[in-house]
């Protein structure tokens, strides 16, 4: 960790400490990438549901993003280029009903987290393949991940394979377990109530890493 510039101070939002490192926090165990078996999936209040292959995905239009990455425990990265899927980009091949306010992101192996279908849209959400100029590992999310920099990293699901689109906004995992709905880094949304041993767990996983190197 290091003490942030006060250039960059304007970037780092309350409670948050900068790092150059990129610790690998995952609840489980990493999915296996099977590229004739991987689908993204658009589907729930939608007029016909949408999904390509990795074939198909990877011949949609990509752009290149810099965003900041604001983990929900407590550590900032600068200045990451991603590039991939414009989420804007997606949007123009699904056509929603009336009423799709919010979003269910589903990601492997059964990881979900919502989202407020404003901010899935917004300009610099993407679905990330690479990540300064390499292909994004698989610790990280590889092959896809949404990335939404707007909010905590934890909305920025790993592995990445589908988008429910909902009239309601029931919680995923995290939500389910004490993290809070929305997760503005700026309003320090961290946490809905009380602490739970998973997320006690997670914090005390990243600190460790981040002493480890």
């Amino acid at each position: 960790m290091t003490r942030a510039d006060p250039a960059l101070a304007g970037r780092i939002p309350p409670g948050q400490t900068l790092t150059t490192k990129w610790p690998v926090l995952t609840y489980g165990l990493t999915p296996r990438f099977d590229p004739a078996r991987w689908t993204f999936r658009c589907f729930g209040h939608v007029e016909r549901e949408v999904v390509w292959t990795w074939e198909e995905f990877l011949k949609l239009p990509r752009v290149t993003v810099t965003s900041d990455v604001h983990c929900v425990t407590r550590w900032s990265k600068l200045d990451n280029r991603w590039e991939g899927v414009g989420i804007r980009e997606l949007m123009k091949r699904v056509k929603l009903l009336p009423g799709a306010k919010y979003v269910m992101v589903h990601a492997d192996p059964d990881y979900t987290t919502n989202l407020a279908l404003e901010d899935l849209v917004d300009d610099d959400a993407l679905l990330a393949l690479r990540h300064d100029g390499r292909d994004l590992e698989p610790v990280h999310g590889g092959p896809c991940r949404l990335v939404v920099p707007k909010l905590y990293f934890w909305k920025s699901a790993k592995w990445v394979r589908g988008f429910e689109f909902l009239d309601v906004n029931p919680p995923g995992f995290w939500e389910q377990n004490g993290y809070h709905m929305h997760a503005d880094p700026w309003k320090e949304e961290r946490y809905s109530d009380q602490e739970t041993r998973a997320m006690q767990t997670m914090r005390a996983e990243a600190a460790r890493k981040l002493r480890e190197g």
